[in-house]
């Protein structure tokens, strides 16, 4: 069935990292530093790391002074990328059973899922990290 898209607490979190390792003066942030200042817990945003240094939004230093840097320019990177990289691809289904044929003459959400689901694709498409610095 599908489902009304919703951001987890994962993808939460992943586009609120990228922004403050973007909004760091060098550039990098260390799990301890985004946990302090998320609140999240560290195992977690260690996970959410893994993901986004796997899609190439970051990269990961050790060391004391490691930490994580963007990978790309904030300008280069979308909310929907961000997204897209802990959840997966965003899917546009027109019927929220995902049925080809209905029962009915018209649809009963009529298209609500499917309209809702585009518009949050496109705002998260359309903002790029650059703008929330």
């Amino acid at each position: 069935m599908s489902r009304i898209v919703g951001i987890s607490e994962a993808a939460s979190i992943a586009i609120h990292v990228m922004v403050l390792i973007a909004r760091s003066e060098n550039n990098n942030m260390n799990v301890n530093k985004l946990s302090e200042l998320t609140g999240a817990s560290r195992n977690h945003i260690a996970k959410v790391m893994q993901r986004l240094v796997k899609f190439n939004f970051v990269k990961s230093t050790r060391g004391p002074s490691g930490g994580f840097i963007l990978s790309k320019a904030p300008s280069e990177i979308s909310l929907l990328n961000i997204y897209e990289a802990i959840e997966g691809e965003m899917a546009l289904a027109d019927c929220p059973f995902d049925k080809n044929i209905c029962p009915f003459d018209k649809c009963l959400m009529n298209g609500i899922v499917h309209r809702m689901t585009d518009e949050f694709r496109e705002y998260f498409k359309s903002q790029k990290l650059s703008e929330l610095l």
